[in-house]
């Protein structure tokens, strides 16, 4: 089972059976391009990686569908060729950012910020959700930019170009960083609603600052617990506020009064 045709190696799987495994050097890189039942399959594959990392005029558009490489692979090795730096997931940087292809026609951009966690996660679809593994789990790509797994495109978050596969930092706007709070204009600048879902919605409160809304429904939250009604709600974490702070503003809020009156007969 040695080296037969170039850039081919044998091998058998656990039913003893032969298959062909291709591979080639780059840059003194050994690179896998995949397994063939045909040895001259296998080899095939090799020259038309021969051919993508020595011809400057191939692009990732020029894929076709009876490629013998699979279509990560070929970006792989363009991004390699081109940039000098080879990823196991189908990354191409641009200048300030890089491009992951997901299909052919399904591509998302990132900033170069996020180079190294995509380029060592590969992103998987289901419908329209984006996710990847992380330590075991399967992690919202949403998650990374702190849109909440629940939150609503248009309504908590949006893409500020129209384009939902722009994940670049500047093309996300976050409405709704925090549970329970719902933004309304109005003439003298946005003021925060506050519900919290118990059988129904009750309203908490309106408030001038979302900070002090994310706060309010915390406190709602402590006082449902206490009244013995617990439905397993996140509190909001407001991030640079020390607990001084937090601890003055919290004291000073007001919320309905209909909370507190509330027991775990009635919601």
């Amino acid at each position: 089972m040695g080296k037969k045709l170039p850039g081919v190696y044998a091998a058998k799987k656990k039913n003893n059976s032969i298959y062909y495994r291709a591979s080639i050097t780059f840059r003194e890189k050994h690179i896998s391009l995949g397994s063939y039942d045909l040895e001259a399959t296998a080899h095939l594959a090799y020259k038309e990686a021969q051919l993508l990392i020595k011809s400057g005029s191939v692009t990732v558009d020029d894929y076709s569908p009876d490629s013998l490489l699979a279509f990560e692979k070929w970006v792989c090795l363009l991004n390699f060729r081109d940039n000098g730096l080879y990823f196991s997931t189908p990354i191409y940087m641009r200048k300030k950012y890089f491009l992951y292809y997901y299909s052919p026609t399904y591509i998302l951009k990132f900033d170069i910020d996020d180079l190294f966690y995509y380029s060592s996660r590969k992103i998987m679809r289901r419908g329209s959700h984006l996710f990847v593994a992380d330590y075991g789990m399967q992690v919202n790509i949403l998650n990374r930019y702190g849109i909440k797994n629940y939150a609503v495109a248009d309504k908590d978050y949006r893409f500020i170009n129209g384009d939902p596969t722009d994940f670049r930092y500047e093309n996300i706007e976050i409405r709704n960083r925090f549970h329970g709070i719902t933004h309304i204009p109005s003439a003298k600048g946005m003021k925060y609603k506050v519900r919290i879902h118990i059988k129904s919605n009750y309203v908490v409160g309106i408030y001038h600052t979302e900070e002090e809304a994310a706060i309010a429904y915390n406190k709602a939250v402590d006082v449902l617990k206490r009244n013995g009604i617990d439905r397993n709600y996140s509190l909001n974490y407001i991030e640079g506020l020390s607990p001084a702070a937090y601890a003055d503003i919290y004291s000073k809020l007001k919320i309905s009064s209909k909370l507190s009156e509330l027991s775990p007969a009635e919601p």
